[in-house]
């Protein structure tokens, strides 16, 4: 009997190992700290999620009227928002994909690393962008305040309303 239940054991921790690892959707409100995330963040409406030295395997959604205020985080995929209350990127922050904030309020993208696009259109409240390291292009469009920073390195163009930044 205790010959079985060991090898009872030893084929269910096999199957167990040989299992697929499942990306989950994690809804953030609250603060998340140097943790990782196998998987994407989203933010719910009309919530605040701050991340502070958090690692995304996946990608970051900001629902409407929600707030992300995201301090020296890595993401692997997109920062995506649309209809946001505010977006902050800061502080040494790395984006594998495109930051792409729309239709939404306050934008703030400083001293980032974005190996896509960084797209800003739209947007109703102060947009400031400034010492961003960007693989692809800089594109503002259509915000209702004038653009703010400078020191933008961008491998692409700088477009539109970040011209000349």
């Amino acid at each position: 009997m205790n010959a079985t239940i060991r090898f009872a054991s030893l084929l269910l921790g096999t199957t167990l190992l040989s299992l697929p690892a499942y990306a989950d959707e994690i809804d953030c409100s609250g603060s998340m700290g140097a943790v990782s995330i196998d998987g994407d963040i989203r933010v719910p409406l009309g919530r605040t999620c701050t991340l502070n030295g958090t690692r995304v395997d996946g990608n970051v959604r900001v629902a409407r009227a929600a707030t992300l205020l995201a301090r020296d985080v890595k993401v692997e995929g997109n920062i995506q928002a649309e209809g946001a209350r505010q977006v902050s990127l800061l502080g040494g922050s790395y984006v594998g994909g495109n930051v792409q904030l729309e239709q939404g309020s306050s934008v703030k993208v400083d001293t980032a690393e974005v190996d896509g696009d960084i797209q800003l259109f739209s947007n109703s409240g102060a947009v400031h962008v400034n010492r961003n390291r960007v693989d692809g292009n800089l594109q503002c469009k259509s915000n209702q305040h004038p653009i703010t920073g400078g020191g933008n390195r961008v491998r692409g163009n700088k477009e539109d309303q970040c011209a000349g930044l």
